[in-house]
């Protein structure tokens, strides 16, 4: 009796483990098939402008949104606290003007989740009902997550910045382009659970 109770637990942690491999893989296909592989023309406006930081293009091209009138205001989140606006400018040189009036720098932030924090409190405290989100195109399935959570309120526009480590070649036929995005999966996923718990996060 024992020995056919330890074969039938045997069985059931087998099926658990097989159907747990296969929903996380399934989960893996379906996260890399959200990942824009071109980039957008974005044809609406938007309140505010919001870029994390990470990928050197990614501010620029925030910038640029704000040039062309895609918002009132942009917040750069996650600068480095040893960074100036001076420094920044210099990306842009064409549009440095607009450091002195509609770009907010956030020093505080030190990962997606701070992101989305200070997000929150710089939408709020401006009245933005609209945002256009800008990170870079692997990136953006977790941001999003993450300031919709702490903005449930509020209308998210992705702009996607493409990545060239992505866009050069199918993830399936590079290993460490695969092994990147499943990190990034699994951070997706912890940030999932941790707001499903953390239900309360956005009030």
């Amino acid at each position: 009796m024992l020995a056919g109770l330890a074969r039938w637990i045997g069985f059931l942690t087998m099926v658990v483990t097989v159907g747990g491999g296969l929903l996380l893989a399934g989960g893996f296909f379906w996260f890399a098939a959200q990942i824009p592989g071109d980039e957008v023309t974005l044809g609406r406006k938007a309140d505010g402008i919001v870029a994390l930081t990470g990928a050197a293009a990614r501010i620029p091209d925030a910038i640029e949104l704000l040039a062309a009138e895609r918002g009132k205001r942009l917040l750069i989140t996650g600068v480095h606290r040893a960074t100036s606006a001076k420094e920044i400018a210099r990306l842009t040189p064409l549009y440095s003007q607009y450091f002195t009036c509609c770009i907010d720098l956030d020093r505080s932030a030190l990962n997606t989740f701070g992101n989305a924090l200070e997000t929150k409190r710089w939408a709020r405290e401006h009245g933005f009902n609209s945002l256009v989100v800008v990170t870079s195109n692997w990136h953006m399935p977790r941001a999003m997550a993450e300031i919709a959570h702490q903005l449930p309120d509020v209308t998210l526009i992705p702009y996607p910045v493409i990545s060239e480590m992505v866009k050069t070649e199918p993830w399936w036929s590079n290993t460490g382009t695969a092994r990147f995005l499943g990190a990034e999966y699994l951070k997706y996923l912890f940030a999932l659970t941790r707001m499903r718990i953390d239900s309360d996060g956005a009030l």
